[in-house]
């Protein structure tokens, strides 16, 4: 447990006063940006506008604390969005606090077992695929509000939504899109003139204003939400067998997908400042953060990779700067909530369709689609079609199992069982070659295996058949790296065939794990110790002799 130590206390033990102001001016800028993307994630995950607040300030506190990243910020992600806003639709908010305190659990679980390394083994493609997936569910989404839409149905499912926009098409309100796109243009144009202030701050300001002044026909938060200064209180949720079994695949989902966010978040700070995050401890901050923000009636938080890297460009060093950009959020929340009730819905929209943008990844997307091979297109393809059309759950799981199954035919096809020529069968430079072949005794017949044999290529050993009047087998085994108990039992069962026909076997230069396997299994000991040799000259050697 020596390294389970959080980046907090490793920094205050030199820390200094310069150190301290740039992570208060740092800390003050990610809460100014952090404000409208909470707010604005929370309505898309459909919650109260308060808990986007709620979460940034619980997890977003406790991650910095307790994280194993000095500058990452945490907070609800556009990741979390869809699967929230299905989960409260289905399960309710005790649903969706239980559903959320089973993944801190699991992430604590998961740090502790030091699985932080293991993140990596995820594909590529699936984190591609689902990220660009929900992007365009993010998209789809947000039309509703963009466009001043009155739907006639309240669909979960993206293709529903999408179905709605078309059917209610007729109730389209012009003053509503154009607050959208006013505000649209804000958050583009903007950032390219004025860095320091978020352009989303001012695009709700100025359209706020719009509607106010003008007395616009358009939906603000106030009209649909009642907003709630109040601070977060704690709440234990409903806890019964039958709702855990409903929304332990929800957790499951969470649970990974803050694991993969976070620990992507982290290795791109380590980028831009050089330093080192400690991949498990950010885990354990991670599931004590969704914890803690579930039971203060917040929403799922991971590492935002946008407000981290926002961070690291204003100074921000130390976890303090996450620490004060929470506390600066509850102050807002408490002094300065009922002014959010101004805010356009269509701009809420607006700075929402910036940020799938911003996920959406989709020219590493399309730079796969034409550059990789068929196996890794098709999972990408598979997992973003699955996210959009059904759910993030059915998306990774098959995508895993895709992958997987992708990954094993490929290294089944490169697994070989082959025998050698012999020096009787061939004249050495007769076609030009220069053949460099061992002696092998006429009563040797020599097998080589090249990759790792495990069930989907351990048919391949039996393609060793020995001519008449052969007496030893020398399997040469350099090449394998490892073996499952599979190609163990199709070995065995070569071993036995031989032994009926009076065949020794010897096998050559067995690697570390395939020698372990058969150790554990009596293998080494039924064929006989004396049977191994180091190398394929001693292999020789022991055959000659027999």
């Amino acid at each position: 447990m020596k390294d389970m130590i959080p980046q907090f206390l490793l920094s205050i033990r030199h820390y200094s006063k310069e150190q301290f102001v740039k992570d208060v001016i740092s800390g003050i800028i990610v809460a100014i940006i952090a404000l409208p993307l909470s707010i604005a994630l929370a309505l898309a995950s459909g919650v109260t506008p308060e808990q986007g607040l709620y979460t940034a300030i619980v997890a977003g506190f406790v991650i910095s604390f307790l994280g194993g990243s000095k500058v990452q910020i945490a907070g609800p992600t556009a990741a979390f969005a869809s699967i929230v806003a299905g989960i409260v639709i289905k399960n309710g908010m005790d649903g969706l606090a239980l559903a959320t305190v089973l993944a801190g659990i699991i992430l604590v679980i998961m740090g502790l077992l030091r699985l932080g390394s293991l993140i990596r083994f995820i594909p590529y493609t699936i984190t591609t695929g689902f990220t660009t997936g929900i992007a365009l569910t993010i998209l789809i989404g947000q039309l509703k509000d963009f466009m001043g839409l009155t739907f006639q149905e309240a669909p979960v499912e993206t293709v529903g939504k999408l179905k709605q926009v078309v059917l209610c098409f007729q109730t389209f309100n012009p003053m509503a899109f154009l607050i959208g796109i006013v505000a649209l243009a804000i958050l583009v144009i903007w950032p390219k003139f004025v860095k320091k202030v978020p352009a989303s701050l001012i695009a709700v300001v100025v359209t706020a204003l719009f509607v106010k002044v003008f007395e616009l026909p358009v939906n603000t938060i106030g009209d649909l939400y009642t907003i709630s200064p109040s601070l977060p209180t704690f709440h234990i949720p409903v806890i019964s067998f039958d709702l855990m079994k409903k929304v332990l695949p929800d957790a499951l989902t969470i649970a990974v997908l803050a694991a993969v966010e976070s620990l992507l978040s982290c290795v791109v700070a380590d980028g831009m400042t050089g330093g080192k995050h400690n991949s498990n401890m950010e885990l354990v901050a991670q599931g004590v953060g969704n914890t803690f923000s579930a039971l203060f009636g917040g929403i799922p938080a991971t590492g935002a990779i946008a407000r981290t890297a926002a961070n690291i460009k204003n100074g921000g060093q130390t976890p303090v700067a996450g620490m004060v950009h929470a506390g600066l959020l509850l102050l807002v929340l408490v002094f300065l909530m009922p002014f959010a009730a101004l805010i356009p819905m269509p701009a809420i929209a607006a700075i929402l369709f910036i940020v799938a943008y911003n996920m959406s990844e989709w020219r590493e997307f399309i730079f796969i689609v034409k550059t990789a091979p068929k196996s890794d297109w098709s999972v990408l393809i598979i997992t973003f079609f699955l996210t959009v059309a059904f759910d993030l759950v059915t998306a990774i799981g098959v995508g895993l199992v895709f992958a997987s199954l992708l990954f094993m035919k490929r290294m089944a096809d490169v697994a070989e069982v082959s025998g050698w020529r012999y020096l009787e069968d061939e004249k050495a430079g007769s076609d030009g070659e220069n053949l460099d072949l061992k002696p092998v005794p006429r009563h040797v017949s020599v097998f080589e295996i090249d990759g790792p044999m495990f069930f989907g290529a351990a048919d391949k050993i039996s393609k060793v058949v020995l001519e008449e009047g052969k007496r030893v087998l020398i399997l040469r085994m350099r090449s394998v790296p490892a073996m499952d108990s599979t190609a163990l039992k199709s070995l065995n069962k070569l071993y036995l065939n031989l032994k009926k026909k009076n065949v020794i076997l010897v096998l050559s230069h067995v690697n570390q794990q395939p020698m372990s396997i058969m150790e554990k299994a009596g293998f080494a000991d039924l064929i006989g110790r004396e049977n191994f040799a180091g190398s394929i000259d001693d292999a020789l050697m022991r055959a000659s002799g027999l």
